[in-house]
């Protein structure tokens, strides 16, 4: 079973992510984790990637597919991956059916973690990283119990430049733009699944679980 996890930045998705891997056994497959692996590695996609993103340019679709492919086409991708980051829009979705239909597999399931705006907004900008062991806060949802220190190690709370206000309310304005024709085209296709993402964690990933029939009937459209 493959499956794509569309969300906007904030929505949760790393996260459940995650859980999700751990509860189905599908191997998460993110793209930006496979470009910093590619880099890292110095294979010869990750150093065609960096040649375009050395000149400033965007890395063309079939780079990123061709390194997705790649990815997939291993031992432990056989029983299905859950794709987080890729595709972003209609085009990139088209390209990706294409090849992986090559390869006789398809996109099962569509996952979309749907949360208002307002609520978007405070997750972007109200987030707080730990410098030392890189654990997340949130100054409204879960703030650490002293200010700006970890209540883990201790260290000091920092907020990412690129999770100001403002820069989270271009972010949002950017991945709708691109993401909304997307989240139309699978849902014409009949395999997107819209998951209720304000909810705690766990019942998201019940939601999530539910949607891939996985158990329970609780699956929401």
């Amino acid at each position: 079973m493959d499956v794509i996890l569309l969300g906007a930045p904030g929505a949760g998705k790393g996260t459940q992510a995650q859980y999700l891997e751990q509860h189905t056994g599908l191997v998460h497959v993110a793209s930006g984790d496979l470009f910093r692996a590619a880099l890292r590695q110095g294979t010869e996609l990750g150093m065609l990637a960096k040649a375009y993103m050395d000149r400033g340019e965007l890395v063309p679709d079939e780079l990123v597919i061709k390194m997705i492919i790649e990815r997939i086409s291993k031992a432990d991708c056989a029983q299905g991956v859950i794709f987080d980051g890729f595709p972003r829009t209609r085009e990139q979705a088209l390209a990706l059916e294409h090849e992986l239909a090559q390869h006789g597999r398809k996109i099962d399931y569509v996952l979309y973690l749907r949360v208002p705006d307002d609520v978007l907004l405070r997750r972007i900008a109200g987030r707080q990283t730990c410098k030392t062991c890189g654990y997340i806060y949130n100054i409204y949802y879960f703030p650490s119990k002293r200010p700006d220190v970890c209540d883990h190690c201790g260290g000091k709370l920092y907020q990412r430049s690129d999770d100001t206000l403002e820069t989270a309310r271009h972010r949002l304005q950017v991945y709708f733009a691109q993401t909304r024709p997307l989240i139309e085209y699978y849902n014409g296709h009949g395999n997107l699944r819209e998951i209720d993402g304000r909810r705690e964690i766990s019942l998201v990933t019940e939601a999530m679980t539910a949607a891939l029939g996985l158990h329970g009937s609780d699956t929401e459209k």
